[in-house]
């Protein structure tokens, strides 16, 4: 078209007789803010999400920007819980969120813990942002299960009551955790009398210790020569009437915490900790992955204790100067509680103390299957109230048969069943295609529709969430 020529108007020419013509005036040009034209944004209907928080992505329908804190969540009323579960299949980057999540988080004020990094995947991280790494095994750092650790500090500053208070939380918390980790060495529970002499044992050690010269915690080889000692309160309690019946008595609870100090974990929690609170830090991580390779009864005793360490400093955290709160995540977490049976119901009450003083917890999972590795049915039924407690579920891609189980935890509509089952798996088998799922999750809270996001990287985080730089280090 020649544009030089005069081109008729939207109903032809404006000349006597020139009729109708054939034309489509071009249109004008405005532009302005989304709150001005919002009439004519090709998304007027909005998600309903609730931009503040961490930044996650962008909502795959509406391309909105969606945030998420489950701390504002909790109280704005959204949820009733900070916990967030966190599954899918291996390489869709569940590790991915969970780091973007510490970051914002820790930018917002939070102090991020990763109590037992089995495979040391957030040291990075935890290093970038200025944070403290642990790495525990033997010859490296030691953590005593009965270190009060953080609470240490905050004993001090207590007021009186509260000092009591803090004492018997602090005695429970080893009782169950020294508990815990006899059942794992030992492969059985203990009884209602090797539960009393526990206590009574750890008791005599603890004020062995207090009213020493010594400046340290307890020991675990403490407790064994308290238990060993055949003191009154400890004859009481076995109901023996010499030191032979009481031998055979104490004979397994003895060989236990024998093998605590002289088994396979042996210099590991068997001495001092050198693992040391700062609380300025903002981050710190204890790095376990040294003893990944071990049998899964070391690595379960490593988890638990740290898990027991990280829930002393939410504790800690509610009398310092400054009141700062924790978010945490458990990776893995069924590695440590698939060891034998009760293990669940001990890991909870170990970690349930400090729930409520300001921790935003992450539990990350490949599947629900893992659930039916645990050893009892109570086991399974008490880990997927563990599960269904959670206020935020974040799920990636995964089959349908891991559907059938999520739906016991939350409600799913066919749209969104369809949506996870679509990022499961590559399509091709063609090398360098980007998996479906990278980086995709459906963000799910209660009975409300779920948000589905895509996640981008920055090119700092590419650096510090590479999961597969074994792989990578070598490539041509």
């Amino acid at each position: 078209m020649d544009h030089s020529e005069p081109i008729p108007r939207a109903w032809g020419w404006p000349l006597p007789g020139g009729g109708r013509a054939g034309h489509v005036e071009a249109g004008n040009r405005f532009s302005g803010t989304t709150s001005q034209v919002c009439g004519l944004f090709p998304f007027a209907t909005p998600s309903g999400s609730d931009v503040r928080g961490v930044p996650v992505g962008r909502h795959l329908h509406t391309a909105e920007p969606i945030g998420l804190d489950p701390a504002h969540w909790l109280r704005t009323g959204l949820v009733s819980n900070t916990g967030v579960w966190v599954q899918g299949q291996p390489g869709i980057g569940k590790s991915s969120i969970t780091k973007r999540m510490l970051a914002g988080l820790v930018g917002f004020g939070m102090r991020a813990v990763v109590p037992g990094d089995v495979k040391g995947e957030y040291t990075p991280l935890v290093q970038a942002l200025g944070g403290a790494v642990w790495h525990l095994g033997r010859g490296l750092h030691a953590l005593n299960p009965l270190d009060a650790g953080p609470l240490r500090a905050a004993l001090t500053a207590a007021p009186t009551a509260e000092r009591t208070r803090l004492l018997e939380t602090l005695r429970a918390r080893r009782l169950s955790l020294l508990e815990a980790l006899i059942t794992i060495v030992g492969r059985d529970e203990p009884d209602v009398t090797e539960r009393r002499l526990l206590g009574a044992s750890l008791d005599l050690a603890v004020d062995a210790v207090d009213g020493g010269a010594r400046d340290r915690e307890p020991l675990i080889p403490d407790v064994l020569s308290a238990l060993q000692s055949a003191a009154s309160p400890l004859m009481a309690i076995a109901a023996s009437a010499d030191d032979t019946e009481y031998r055979r008595t104490t004979r397994s609870l003895t060989n236990a915490l024998g093998l605590l100090c002289e088994g396979a974990i042996r210099g590991i929690f068997d001495r001092s900790s050198s693992v040391r609170f700062d609380p300025d830090t903002p981050a710190l991580s204890l790095d376990i992955s040294a003893l990944d390779d071990d049998d899964d009864h070391v690595v379960a005793a490593a988890m638990l204790c740290s898990w027991a360490w990280s829930a002393a400093l939410a504790d800690a955290a509610a009398y310092g100067q400054r009141r700062r709160n924790v978010v945490q995540v458990q990776d893995e977490l069924w590695r440590a509680l698939r060891v034998a049976p009760g293990l669940v119901e001990r890991s909870d009450r170990i970690t349930r103390l400090g729930r409520h003083r300001g921790v935003v917890s992450f539990q990350v999972t490949h599947s629900l299957d893992d659930l039916e590795a645990l050893p009892t049915e109570a086991d399974r039924a008490k880990a997927r109230g563990m599960a269904s407690r959670n206020g935020v579920l974040l799920l990636g891609g995964m089959a349908e048969k891991e559907l059938e189980g999520l739906r016991h935890i939350t409600s799913l509509s066919q749209g969104e069943a369809a949506l996870i089952t679509s990022w499961a798996a590559p399509p091709t088998w063609h090398a360098g295609r980007v998996h479906p799922g990278r980086g995709k999750y459906l963000i799910k809270s209660g009975q409300r529709v779920g948000l589905p996001v895509a996640l981008t990287l920055t090119p700092t985080e590419v650096a510090l969430h590479d999961t597969d730089h074994a792989f990578r280090r070598d490539a041509p």
